[in-house]
């Protein structure tokens, strides 16, 4: 039976076996070429890349038997064509070699394809870090938006807390002085005669001034500027308990947080304790709790209530009638 011819044929002279340790040469080379430029390479960034690039163009001069070796960024640069992956060709660079006479390079096939592969593994490394770079600067763009708009933020919610603490000085010194005055003044004169009138004058001055402490206080409580969150939130949680409410405060952390934290959650602590007041029917079990960890950054605040809450159903049927 014949078996036919050997599938791999061995050398029949020295020469032929000399051509072919040759050609493995310039196969492993190659092949080290490519290896080397391309671990290098992918491991480039905006600061790397072009010692890297001009790294990867030496190699190649030397790999062609040339002197000369540079590689250049931007579509005009001269030299063999780098260009960028993708479905629209792209020219971003150029691989320049040469000789120190200027003669012409001559390459055979395998070295020409050799080097058309390094000239991708470029292209791809100027493309990648090109396109990385333009993402690092959107991206600090957007940081450096997002840090103005939170200053502004900042900045409103500063302007405002200090428009309430001027309307409050105003009615602490204005307003709030002439009722307790004319409390003061009514007060005197409740006997002889209209006595029942000058009392139910005098208790309706009281009561003014008692709303306008309140309204004072509701603007600006001089707890939050001197002792802090905690003792902000706790006066409101006694206001709660003097009418009646089972009211278990628990806080935990600095007493000082961070001025806007300070104030941001004052008004969240302010807004749900009205809504207790206006919404649960009544003293009821009420749970407030503030946390503040500034080593992992978290701030915390809950307000909880056991009350009989309002009607949905009548929310959503009259909404936009009241404020």
């Amino acid at each position: 039976m014949d078996k036919g011819p050997p599938l791999i044929r061995e050398p029949t002279s020295v020469g032929e076996l000399r051509a072919l340790y040759r050609d493995a040469e310039a196969r492993a080379a190659r092949l080290r070429l490519l290896i080397e430029a391309g671990r290098d390479l992918s491991a480039a960034d905006h600061d790397t890349l072009e010692p890297l690039l001009s790294a990867a163009a030496r190699r190649a001069a030397l790999f062609a038997g040339l002197t000369e070796g540079e590689a250049h960024l931007g579509h005009d640069a001269p030299g063999l064509d780098l260009i960028a992956p993708g479905r629209a060709p792209r020219r971003v660079g150029g691989l320049l070699l040469s000789r120190e006479n200027g003669a012409p390079t001559v390459l055979d096939q395998e070295d020409t394809e050799a080097l058309a592969m390094l000239r991708q593994l470029m292209a791809a490394a100027i493309d990648r870090v090109s396109r990385d770079t333009e993402r690092e600067r959107l991206l600090a763009l957007l940081r450096e938006r997002e840090r103005r708009l939170e200053n502004v933020i900042a900045r409103l919610f500063s302007v405002q807390e200090e428009e309430r603490r001027r309307v409050s000085r105003e009615l602490h010194d204005g307003v709030a002085q002439t009722a307790g005055a004319l409390f003061r003044q009514l007060e005197a004169h409740t006997t002889g005669a209209g006595h029942d009138t000058m009392i139910r004058l005098s208790a309706m001055a009281q009561g003014l001034v008692r709303e306008l402490r309140s309204a004072i206080a509701d603007l600006r409580p001089t707890a939050l500027d001197d002792l802090g969150l905690f003792a902000a939130v706790a006066s409101l949680a006694d206001g709660l308990a003097q009418e009646g409410f089972d009211v278990d405060l628990r806080t935990t952390g600095p007493q000082r947080w961070p001025p806007v934290l300070e104030t941001a959650f004052f008004r969240v602590a302010q807004e749900a304790i009205a809504n207790v007041r206006q919404h649960a029917g009544g003293p009821c079990r009420v749970s407030v709790r503030a946390c503040g960890e500034p080593e992992s950054g978290v701030w915390m605040l809950s307000v909880r209530d056991w009350g009989k809450g309002f009607d949905a159903h009548f929310i959503k049927a009259g909404a936009g009638d009241h404020i």
